[in-house]
């Protein structure tokens, strides 16, 4: 794979903040990927991003189905996302790309950012939706624009289906790992960094499975129990940052330092919050079985070289995370309706046939998920290249 095919760095004639797009490849003249709002958000890492989701998209093409995968884009703009100048440096963000985001890069929430925020945003914006550039692959827009927007009217004990998806694909990952080594979901702990949308909605469906959660960080911290926690209680105690109202912790739960997830006793730990959060030092202190990737980018490769010497197995972002991009193309391009029982039985078989082939390449290369992953992709690009173009 080569250069991206566009790099570009925006700077703020108010607050002097930078912002950044990166298209990495365009199918049919469109890309995908999200827009996450971070302080030291850099241009190296939304490349890093735009990267990944040109692989996103290609392991998820099917020939069989509606949704034809698209290009690779990520946006990015280095800014807390509670600060007071966020909305506005948002609105105008979005306003210079809007060239963009009208033609080819089809965006929405990511780290920092929710799709309620960003679509606020970009109707002041003055555009159409974060999504419009993939309107004219549509055969239907008026039905596929409502298919979409009833999907995200759905909810499912409260949480809507939109924040949903993803995790649901994140828990398979896990579920799909264990079933593999014959472990049984009950009695295996996980700890979750981050409960927002993607943590959030993993570490229920885990716990539903019957795994116990042992722990969870948030940005106040780390909250454990080693006999399990309340992830129910926990979720409804978030507020729109992922951050848990403390008031509602039971005398077995403990409040600890905000790393201490990483040497939670527990065999799977998922990083579902920020990039770069396992280094060389932090893989010191993991003793779980499995690192499964549910935020973008979260293992540095020196430590997940370091941790699969040890016999620790990272499955990578660009599989796991990928059921909520692929959710949303699936419902658009009318290969499920908004129905939640259907997108979840659809990301459950997409992403065990996903994570299967994955770990069978690893296995038979005698290599890591994350090098197996890369294989896929290889062997998928020129056949999407070949039928659909690059940048056409």
């Amino acid at each position: 794979m080569t250069a991206p095919l566009m790099s570009l760095v925006w700077t703020d004639h108010i607050t002097g903040r930078r912002g950044f797009l990166v298209v990495d490849r365009l199918v049919r003249g469109v890309a995908s990927g999200g827009l996450r709002m971070r302080p030291g958000c850099t241009l190296e890492e939304v490349a890093g991003l735009a990267r990944g989701m040109t692989m996103k998209e290609a392991l998820h093409y099917n020939p069989e189905g509606r949704y034809v995968p698209l290009g690779g884009a990520k946006g990015g703009i280095d800014c807390d996302p509670q600060a007071p100048e966020a909305y506005g440096l948002l609105v105008r963000y979005l306003r210079a790309m809007r060239p963009y985001i009208e033609s080819l890069w089809t965006t929405g929430e990511d780290l920092g950012l929710s799709q309620d925020l960003v679509d606020r945003a970009a109707a002041e914006a003055g555009l159409v939706s974060s999504v419009q550039a993939v309107y004219p692959l549509l055969d239907d827009e008026t039905a596929a624009r409502t298919r979409l927007s009833d999907a995200f009217a759905v909810e499912v004990d409260g949480i809507g289906l939109d924040e949903l998806a993803g995790g649901c694909g994140v828990a398979e990952s896990v579920l799909a790992a264990l079933d593999r080594a014959s472990v049984p979901y009950r009695g295996t702990r996980v700890a979750v960094q981050g409960l927002g949308t993607m943590g959030g909605a993993t570490a229920r469906f885990l716990a539903r499975a019957g795994l116990t959660v042992v722990a969870v960080a948030d940005i106040k911290g780390t909250l454990a129990n080693p006999e399990g926690l309340d992830v129910e209680t926990l979720l409804a105690a978030r507020d729109a940052y992922g951050t848990v109202d403390r008031s509602v912790l039971r005398p077995g739960d403990r409040e600890l330092p905000g790393d201490a997830w990483l040497s939670a006793d527990a065999e799977v730990l998922v990083p579902a919050a920020v990039s770069y959060a396992i280094g060389t030092a932090e893989q010191e202190r993991i003793t779980a079985r499995w690192i499964v990737e549910a935020a973008n980018m979260p293992v540095l490769p020196e430590a997940e070289a370091l941790l699969a010497a040890r016999g620790v197995t990272v499955l990578p972002d660009v599989v796991v995370n990928s059921a909520t991009n692929a959710w949303w193309w699936w419902t658009l391009f009318g290969d499920i309706g908004p129905d939640a029982d259907e997108a979840f039985a659809h990301i459950r078989r997409s992403m065990r046939a996903l994570v299967g082939l994955m770990l069978t390449r690893a296995e038979t290369d005698a290599t890591t998920p994350r090098a197996a992953a890369h294989a896929l992709v290889t062997d998928r690009l020129p056949v999407i290249a070949e039928r659909f173009g690059w940048y056409r």
